[in-house]
């Protein structure tokens, strides 16, 4: 298992993202939240099996149709067993 705090920068508020992000990490089995941070940017927590996550992090580096990603950060944090996926505010 793995478990990976995102940030991610761009155009990415107003455009689907936490909407299109849930839909995509439910696809994938993952567990974590997503939310809008100040400033303009996504931050999220995936959890799952590698190949999951690693298949996550690469739809976040594109994102839904209308987003623009210009960055994206990530670190590893230890995994908490969690379930479910959810926008958070």
């Amino acid at each position: 298992m793995r478990r990976v705090r995102v940030g991610i920068y761009g155009h990415v508020q107003g455009v689907f993202f936490r909407t299109s992000c849930l839909d995509q990490a439910e696809r994938l089995g993952l567990s974590g939240w997503v939310r809008n941070v100040e400033g303009g940017g996504v931050e999220a927590v995936f959890e799952g099996t590698e190949s999951a996550v690693e298949q996550m992090l690469s739809w976040c580096r594109e994102g839904p149709p209308l987003a623009r990603v210009d960055r994206l950060g990530s670190v590893d944090e230890t995994p908490t067993g969690g379930a479910g996926f959810r926008i958070a505010h």
